[in-house]
This record gives structure tokens, sequence and C-alpha cells, in this order.
């Protein structure tokens, strides 16, 4: 293993920010202090004026693969999210095949295991008809339980009111829910198609992905999980309505239900379906700026507790399709850090909250053994960063499968310099080092 000395870093971690050095020694983190010298590595990386901190968690993405890799592959997201800084992904289980099953959700584990920059986990999924797979879900070693309370891909919608009934009843694990009520965007899918026919555009996807859509959705998640005591994480809050569902006087240790916010819902409204059109259609809908205006202080007011993605990669061609055909998805994980870095440069959000709420908040959330804190004895997962580095997306330097980015040509003020994972240096100076690869994350629950 690679022994790697970081120097003079400011280092963003547990709400301060300060210069340190940064020993990383067989993947852990052995010795932070002011200044560390006489030791002999592989690598010495000068961070003068440079910022650090943990690797970037994100808990939701969709990785496509197997079944659907013309789209992406976990390789090639992986290393696309190691360029933006994520170290730890958790994936979807809405591949082909759905990942319903043990032997389903292991096949996928062993892909990641041989191809995976990142390190990883997999959602369980969760259908109408496989709660015996569900419950044999080792707590561990995977991440939760997947529930899509609206359509998705395959079999993997759960409207049985008995089956959700049951999961939230009996599940020990993490249950993450998709929640749009799938009867109300049924009966907007009606009404619209009557009204714009094959002429619709995608400025009417807030319309049909409603806002009555999700509330209605998140109150039944939340209220079964509240009856069953369940341990309930929300996915892409998207609505201001939603916010007021939760509960920030908890410490977030100790809450059992908690949400998360996705980067596109903090970033674009409405007005951005004129000029993107497709490319920012996703599932919940990007709605208007009233909605986008009530997130960031409900993340910044710990009612939303996590930043995520939901990073989904479609081809060009399959989002150039008339609305009703195009697929809903959006290719953002090696972007997340920049954007909210971004956001940050806007005076709208400090450094040390984007490390809270995109680093240890996951960690704490998800219970993950040894990492979302750069601490000694914890995993050396970290991304170092120049906030003073222009950056401009472009098809040269989009790393998705896909090709293509909403992003395209926005110039960032921040630039990602290098990223450790598990205590590897697997990207430095827009360079892959693929000789080793990330690890399987595990879980400190009883």
């Amino acid at each position: 293993m690679q022994t790697i000395l970081i120097k003079a870093v400011n280092l963003i971690n547990e709400g301060k920010i300060i210069e340190t050095d940064i020993l990383i020694r067989n993947g852990m983190i052995e010795k932070i202090a002011p200044r560390i010298e006489g030791q002999i590595v592989d690598y010495e990386i000068d961070a003068r004026g440079k910022y650090g901190m943990a690797g970037v968690i994100d808990d939701q993405v969709h990785f496509r693969e197997p079944g659907l890799t013309h789209k992406g592959t976990i390789r090639s997201e992986a290393r696309a999210a190691v360029a933006g800084g994520t170290t730890t992904f958790m994936e979807m289980p809405n591949t082909v095949p759905n990942a319903l099953s043990q032997t389903l959700l292991e096949d996928k584990y062993k892909i990641a295991e041989a191809s995976s920059l990142a390190n990883y986990s997999f959602f369980m999924g969760a259908s109408n008809d496989n709660l015996d797979e569900v419950l044999k879900t080792n707590p561990q070693n995977v991440c939760g339980v997947k529930i899509f309370m609206g359509s998705s891909t395959g079999n993997m919608l759960v409207d049985n009111p008995n089956t959700l009934e049951k999961i939230f009843a009996q599940s020990n694990m993490l249950i993450a829910t998709h929640c749009e009520d799938e009867a109300t965007v049924k009966a907007n899918a009606e009404r619209l198609k009557a009204q714009y026919g094959d002429n619709a555009r995608a400025s009417i996807h807030p319309e049909l992905r409603s806002v009555e859509a999700c509330v209605k959705s998140t109150k039944l998640a939340i209220e079964l999980a509240k009856k069953h005591h369940t341990r309930l994480h929300v996915l892409h809050i998207s609505t201001a309505d939603e916010t007021k569902l939760f509960d920030n006087q908890t410490p977030l240790a100790q809450k059992r239900i908690t949400a998360e916010v996705c980067v596109h819902h903090l970033w674009f409204a409405a007005q951005d379906y004129e000029s993107l059109e497709n490319q920012i259609k996703c599932n919940p809908a990007i709605k208007t700026a009233d909605h986008r205006k009530a997130l960031l202080p409900a993340l910044l007011d710990n009612y939303l507790d996590i930043i995520a993605t939901d990073h989904a990669p479609h081809t060009w061609a399959e989002k150039q399709q008339n609305y009703w055909q195009a697929p809903s998805g959006v290719p953002l994980v090696q972007h997340s850090l920049l954007m909210m870095l971004e956001m940050h440069h806007q005076n709208k959000i400090s450094l040390e909250k984007i490390n809270e709420k995109m680093c240890h908040a996951p960690a704490v959330c998800f219970q993950i053994e040894k990492r979302g804190f750069v601490r000694e004895g914890y995993w050396a997962d970290l991304v170092l960063f120049d906030l003073g580095h222009k950056y401009t997306v472009n098809k040269d330097n989009i790393l998705y499968h896909c090709g293509w980015s909403p992003l395209n040509h926005y110039v960032f003020h921040s630039h990602i310099t290098h990223t450790i994972v598990s205590g590897h240096l697997a990207y430095q100076k827009r360079q892959f080092d693929e000789t080793k690869r990330g690890k399987r994350i595990t879980f400190e629950r009883k």
C-alpha cells in the first residue's frame, strides 16, 4: 500500500478549518499534525494554498450495470465520481435485472470489486413480491433497502399497501424511499396527454411529477416509519412543502427519519427547462424557483440531512426523444462537489457545511464504519481542491459514459486536484491510477 504525506493542507473537518499535515499508511490515516517530518513516503503532496476534506459519500447513484451498460458502467461512472472528489457511492437496484434477490445483489458487488475505482455499496431492491429476499439482507455490509413508492424501471414499484406495511414492520435495515404517489402521477399524465398530446415539452414535467404527488407519498412513508419505528431515509426532496415534514431538533445520529436533497434541485429551477429541455428531466421533477429557494435554508437548518446526486446517465439520443419517450435522469456525480463549491463562491453555503452534508452526515446517517471524517485510525478517503482555479466543463473532460452534461460550458471557480480512495492516490492532475480498486464499505449496526 502507498504511504502518502500531505503537507500544509487547509483541512475542513468537523466544523473547523486548520492548516495541517496528514500521513497516510496502509490505507489508513496514521497521523494528523501541524508538521510531520522524517517520514519515508511514496508520495508527498504539497497542498499549500489548497483545501482538503474527507471524500464525498454519495448515497444515491445509478451506475447502470448490469444490463444498461450503453448508458454507463460501474467502472466508467466510478472514475467520473473519483475525478469529482466522490470516494464512496451507494448504488440503486433498478438495473437489469433488478437487484431483487440476494444473488443478484451480490453479482453487483462482484462487478464493483473487479472494476470500481471508488468505494461502494449497493441497495437491495424491494418489489411487491420479494419480502423474503429483502429480509435476508445483511445490515453489516449492505447500505439499505430501496423502495420505489412511484414507478421506475422493471418490477420495482411497491404500491401494494400490505407489502409496504410488512416491509416497514419487519425490516431491520435502513429503508430508503423514492416518494411520488403513483395514482396522482397517472392522473396527471392522463390530463396532460389529453391537453398536449405529442407536442408536450419538458416544461410540463413539474405538473406531471407534481408537488402533490411528492407530499402525499412522503407523508405515507413517514406515517409507516413512525408506526413501526422503522429507520427511514427519504431521498431527493424537491418541494418546500416536504421540508416541513422533517425534524431539525434531534441530533442526526439519533434520528429515525432522515432526508436527502440532490444538487440538481438546489441548482436548477423550472425556468431552466426552456434551454435544457429533457436534459434536466428527472424524477422527482425540478420544480419552480420558489421550491428551489426553500431547499437550501432547510438544508442549512438541518431539516434536510444529506446532499447527494441521484446520478442517472442516459444516452444523448435517448434524451433527444419526444418528451413522453425521453427517460428521466441527469448525470451529475463528476460535478456535484464543484456545484456546491460554486454555491460557496456565491456566499450561499460555508465550506464547513458542505463538508458536513456531503461527508460527515452520510457516514453518520448510514453508520458507515471508519469513513466520512478525517481522523487518525480512519480509512484515508480524501479530496483536495483549489478554490482559486477555474474549471470549464466541456466534452473533452466530461467522463460519464454517456458523454454529456447539462453543465456543459459552465465555468466553475474551483478545481479538484487530488482524490485518495482507501489510501490509494486514485486521481491527480487529471490522471487516474487504476492499479487498485475501491473497497466494499461496512456498517456499524447492531
